[in-house]
């Protein structure tokens, strides 16, 4: 879901994975515990996405891919911290 910045109420179990156009992303650490070896790549695309989402009305939606991660950048990663 995407959120007017400042409308959603991050938890102390949420992680910022990064930022998408200058905004915060987040999911919950459970979430980024199961999903931690892996590449999320979102798009925002034409399409009619579901929810309350706010891109909603905007006749577009989010798309989100995903890839493991090789076993090399599994470890830059973790050299990295």
């Amino acid at each position: 879901m995407c959120y007017p910045q400042g409308e959603f109420s991050v938890g102390g179990s949420d992680v910022q994975l990064g930022e998408i156009g200058g905004c915060p992303f987040y999911m919950s650490a459970d979430q980024f515990d199961y999903w931690k070896h892996t590449q999320l790549i979102i798009d925002v695309v034409p399409g009619r996405g579901s929810g309350f989402s706010l891109e909603a009305p905007e006749g577009m939606r989010f798309l989100t891919r995903s890839r493991v991660f090789t076993d090399e950048e599994v470890d830059t990663l973790a050299a990295a911290g």
